[in-house]
C-alpha cells in the first residue's frame, strides 16, 4: 500500500532527479554510468539481460518479451522510458510498475553516489542515467530472473550499454534524433548497433537496405550469430480480430499458430516476431512452448500504442513522434478502423519532423486539433498551427489552447455528429501529448 509519506517521497525524489540534466540533454559517454554502476557493485550484471535499440517499436518489443518470458515462469525486471503518466513506469517488475516502497529503497541506495559522481565529471549524472542506475539496483535487490532494458538513445553511448546482454534486438530504424544520431539511415544503425557485443546473440527486425548493411557489419566485427527478419524468423500471417489480430509467426525453432495478439497494426504483429525471436535465441534457439507463447501474448499491453483508450467515442492514443511511427498509425486506422471520420488531437515536440509527420496523417484525418502539451519542447500552437494549415489546408485546422481543451472539443464534436455517423477521435504526436490525454480521458471517465 502507497501511503501518503510515500507518496510525499517520491514527489521530492521526482524533483530531485527533474532537476538533473533532462534526458534530451547528451554528453554521448558512458564513462559517467560505468563509472557510477561499478561504484554500485555492478548490479546490472548479476542477471541476464536481454537489450532492444531501434527507431520504433523499442518500447512495445520489450513488453512482448516481457510477456513471454514471464509466462514461461521467469522473474522479470523492464526498464522503458519514456513514461507517460509515472517515472514509475520505467521500472517494471513482473510485467507491473515498482512498487513505490521498493523504487524508494532503489533510490536511497543510489543517491548517494549520484552527487559524488557530479564532482568527479565535468558533466553531471543526467535523470536518464540516475533512472538507468535505479533500474540496475532494482533488479538487484528485488531480485529478477532476466532484465529487459530499452536504450534511451541510440545505442553505442546509451546509458543502458553498460549492460553485457545475452540477446541484443535491433527493432527497425528510421530517422529521429539525427543532430545526434547522424543524418543518414547508416549513421544511425552504426550508433545502435553499438549494443552488439562479443558472446551475444543479435536479433534483427526488418531494416531499410542501408540499415540493414551497417548492423550486419557491426555484428560481424562482434563476430555473432543474427536472426534476421523474412530469413531466419518472421510473421507468417495476420487476421484482424476482435480487440487485435490473430497471427502465426515463423519463428527460429519452429512455427507458432492461433496466437492471439491483443494489438493493432501490422506493425505489432512484426514486433511480435521480433518479440518471440529474441526469446527463442535467450533460450538457445529452439522452439518454444507454443502454449505458453500464446498466453504470452494473449496477455500483451502497450499503453499510448494505438490504445482505444475511451468509449462513446472511441478515442484511440498513439505516441508517434515521428514519420516512420505516424505512417504506422495512418496504415492501422486506414486498415483496422471503420470511423466514417475522424479527428486528430495534435501536439509535437518543436526538435521533431513535424511535417513529416502530418503529411503521414493528412490522408486518414478529416479535422486536426492542434495544441500542445506541458512539456518546454513542445512546438507553440501557432507555429503547429501554420505548418498543419499548409498539409491540411485552414478550412480542416483548428486550435486550443491546452490539450484538456482540445480533447475535450473532440469529445464534443464526435458525439454531436448525426446518428448513423462513426466519428473517431485520435490523440498523437508525443509520449507527453499522450500520456497527459491519458490522465484527462481517465478524469473524464468517472464524471
Amino acid at each position: 500500500m502507497t501511503t501518503a509519506d510515500d507518496l510525499a517521497r517520491l514527489s521530492a525524489i521526482d524533483a530531485a532527479l527533474q532537476a538533473r540534466w533532462p534526458e534530451t540533454r547528451i554528453a554521448p559517454t558512458l564513462e559517467r554510468i560505468a563509472a557510477l554502476a561499478d561504484i554500485l557493485g555492478s548490479p546490472q550484471l548479476s542477471y541476464p539481460t536481454i537489450h532492444v535499440a531501434g527507431t520504433n517499436g523499442k518500447t512495445t518489443t520489450a513488453r512482448m518479451i516481457d510477456s513471454l518470458l514471464a509466462h514461461m515462469g521467469l522473474r522479470t525486471g523492464r526498464f522503458t522510458s519514456p513514461h507517460l503518466e509515472s517515472f514509475l513506469e520505467r521500472v517494471s517488475i513482473n510485467g507491473e510498475p515498482i512498487d513505490a516502497k521498493d523504487f524508494i529503497f532503489a533510490y536511497n541506495d543510489v543517491a548517494p553516489y549520484l552527487e559524488l559522481m557530479d564532482q568527479k565529471f565535468e558533466a553531471p549524472i543526467s535523470f536518464f542515467e540516475a533512472m538507468t542506475a535505479i533500474s540496475f539496483v532494482a533488479f538487484a535487490e528485488f531480485p529478477v530472473d532476466i532484465g529487459i532494458f530499452e536504450c534511451g538513445m541510440g545505442g553505442e553511448w546509451d546509458a543502458t550499454n553498460v549492460i553485457n546482454a545475452a540477446v541484443s534486438v535491433i527493432t527497425p530504424i528510421g530517422f529521429d534524433h539525427m543532430s545526434y544520431l547522424g543524418n543518414t539511415l547508416t549513421d544511425i544503425a552504426r550508433t545502435k548497433g553499438g549494443i552488439i557485443k562479443p558472446d551475444s546473440l543479435v536479433v534483427l527486425a526488418r531494416q531499410e537496405p542501408e540499415a540493414a548493411k551497417e548492423l550486419l557489419r557491426c555484428a560481424a566485427t562482434a563476430g555473432v550469430e543474427v536472426a534476421r527478419e523474412g530469413i531466419e524468423f518472421s510473421l507468417d500471417s495476420r487476421a484482424v480480430a476482435i480487440g487485435g489480430q490473430l497471427i502465426s509467426i515463423n519463428g527460429i525453432g519452429g512455427k507458432y499458430d492461433e496466437i492471439y495478439l491483443p494489438l493493432h497494426g501490422k506493425h505489432q504483429g512484426a514486433n511480435a516476431a521480433t518479440a518471440l525471436a529474441a526469446v527463442e535465441s535467450f533460450f538457445g534457439g529452439q522452439q518454444l512452448d507454443p502454449e505458453s507463447v500464446r498466453q504470452g501474448f494473449a496477455a500483451v499491453t502497450s499503453p499510448g500504442r494505438c490504445e482505444i483508450n475511451f468509449r462513446e467515442p472511441t478515442v484511440i492514443l498513439d505516441a508517434a513522434h515521428n514519420p516512420h511511427g505516424a505512417k504506422a498509425l495512418a496504415e492501422t486506422l486506414e486498415s483496422e478502423f471503420t470511423f466514417d471520420e475522424i479527428i486528430g488531437v495534435f501536439g509535437a515536440f518543436e526538435d521533431k519532423d513535424v511535417e513529416g509527420i502530418l503529411q503521414h496523417l493528412e490522408p486518414v484525418i478529416n479535422r486536426l486539433i492542434v495544441t500542445q502539451s506541458s512539456s518546454l519542447r513542445a512546438m507553440p500552437i501557432g507555429d503547429l498551427e501554420k505548418i498543419a494549415g499548409r498539409i491540411f489546408g485552414a478550412d480542416r485546422v483548428m486550435s486550443m489552447a491546452t490539450l484538456e481543451a482540445a480533447v475535450k472539443r473532440a469529445i464534443t464534436d464526435a458525439r454531436s455528429a448525426v446518428a448513423d455517423e462513426s466519428i473517431g477521435i485520435v490523440v498523437t504526436g508525443s509520449v507527453v501529448t499522450v500520456g497527459e490525454a491519458r490522465t484527462v480521458l481517465s478524469r473524464l471517465a468517472t464524471q
